[in-house]
């Protein structure tokens, strides 16, 4: 039996009920239903309005399931982007998702900060010609955030029409989004829900989809099974285009039904507390510091920190203690560690982790 600690930052530690879950989705042949079934259609609606309850999602958005946040990108796009979009990077997702952009024939430009910089959001002008504003909450590879605030911000700063996406792949449920100054989030479950990968989610509201039905009008291509009209008219059926992750959109409902008996307050305020913890002894540490200069752009859920102690050595000690985090993201894989802080990691778990690593290496 495997009895590790992931804190890596996804797949990560999956969530406590869990194993439960997924044993009574075995006992009731959950992954042998067919997705056109009412059984199905009433998980589809069990897990949309656990997450509406959660975030408190306003009812002009929509709730779709994908194969991953990957996707999501291209599907941005093809369904929403007639020329050009503008991203914001500074690190190795939010390239990826300018780089998406570029791929599919459309102008991207970009306002790039260094990897581990937050953004001087005052500095920032957005091109009047710009459709997609993508902005990125969470920055998994590099552990900068950007405060809920400044995400704000750039209802103002972009043009009227542009629509804002934001990346909370690692991020969410800990960000309190103002829905009404964005129009897209997205994130994965494999990291702060807790469960396997192979589930993306796609919260966008109506100005998304007017997009993509003007685009189509107009006579041009938004993608074939998942344009996003087409997603929105099965998601409002509480059904999907095709065979979806059955047991995975159960899974998340399940786990959201629980998330919402702690509370989304109890799991913000535990997510501050242990990530306090964690940036308290990076302070004191030897060989680890953290990689984020400024505290105001450091990310509470993906903890990133220098080592000089190469990450595949810490975690080879870690291992005889049953603990698992992760190692840096490209270049820095060595050089630096990152420390998953999802709500699937306990106050207990994250301070045991703490205490090794000072027990360890100081």
């Amino acid at each position: 039996m495997n009895n590790k600690v992931y804190f890596t930052p996804g797949p990560s530690e999956l969530y406590a009920t869990v194993p439960q879950h997924m044993q009574t989705a075995l006992d009731e042949k959950i992954g042998s239903i067919s997705h056109r079934s009412q059984q199905f259609k009433d998980i589809y609606a069990h897990a949309v309005s656990g997450l509406r309850q959660l975030l408190q999602l306003p009812d002009n958005f929509e709730v779709l399931f994908l194969g991953s946040a990957t996707e999501i990108w291209e599907r941005a796009i093809q369904n929403t982007v007639r020329q050009e979009s503008f991203h914001l990077v500074n690190g190795s997702f939010s390239k990826r998702f300018y780089e998406v952009a570029k791929e599919l024939g459309r102008t991207a430009t970009k306002y790039e900060a260094p990897f581990g910089e937050g953004f001087d959001v005052q500095s920032i002008t957005v091109p009047e010609t710009a459709e997609l504003v993508a902005l990125i909450q969470n920055e998994t590879s590099s552990g900068t955030s950007m405060p809920v605030a400044e995400i704000n911000r750039f209802r103002e700063k972009a043009p009227a029409d542009a629509l804002i996406f934001v990346d909370a792949v690692s991020s969410l449920p800990h960000p309190a989004f103002d829905f009404t100054k964005v129009d897209a989030v997205y994130f994965s479950v494999q990291k702060c829900f807790g469960l396997p990968a192979g589930l993306g989610v796609w919260l966008v509201n109506d100005r998304c989809v007017a997009k993509a039905e003007a685009i189509l009008a107009d006579g041009d291509s938004i993608g074939s099974y998942h344009s996003l009209p087409g997603m929105v008219q099965k998601s409002r059926e509480n059904q999907t285009a095709e065979t979806p992750n059955v047991l995975n959109i159960y899974l998340l409902g399940k786990v959201l039904a629980d998330m919402n008996r702690k509370g989304v307050a109890q799991i913000r305020k535990e997510t501050e507390e242990k990530a306090a913890q964690v940036y308290t002894y990076l302070q004191r540490s030897k060989v680890f510091d953290a990689a984020v200069q400024n505290p105001q752009h450091r990310s509470a859920t993906t903890i990133v920190a220098n080592t000089t102690v190469p990450a595949s050595e810490v975690n080879k000690q870690l291992a005889k203690y049953d603990l698992a985090l992760g190692s840096g993201y490209g270049k820095y894989k060595e050089s630096q560690i990152r420390i998953a802080n999802f709500p699937a990691h306990s106050p207990e778990q994250m301070q045991k982790l703490v205490e090794k690593l000072e027990e360890l290496f100081g």
